[in-house]
């Protein structure tokens, strides 16, 4: 889902929050007033709801290149503690995994 969610909105930046359940991310949760650009993905934090089982963010970079930027950072230190970067062409393996101070880590796709 969101790897097509990536490739609907592309050349624009996706993005969405995480919600798992016993360590399982089992749905993306989308935010209202989220902005896409053609370099970001702008999430409207006051709008997000008080909501402990969202995790942590997922966006795309049409790009491709999966390293966190300096802004995705900042976003990660304050909206969880999993991160996962998409990157054209948004297939099954074109992702990156990061905790909240944006150092890489494994997931299991289940």
């Amino acid at each position: 889902m969101i790897m097509e969610a990536s490739k609907d909105s592309y050349p624009k930046e996706f993005g969405a929050f995480l919600r798992a359940e016993n360590e399982i991310i089992y749905e993306i949760a989308l935010l209202p007033g989220t902005v896409q650009g053609d370099h970001y993905a702008i999430f409207q934090l006051y709008s997000k709801p008080i909501d402990f089982s969202l995790v942590g963010s997922v966006h795309s970079h049409p790009s491709g290149n999966r390293n966190p930027s300096d802004q995705d950072l900042r976003m990660f230190s304050n909206t969880g503690r999993i991160h996962i970067i998409v990157g054209y062409p948004y297939t099954p393996s074109s992702y990156s995994a990061y905790n909240r101070k944006g150092e890489p880590i494994n997931i299991k796709l289940l």
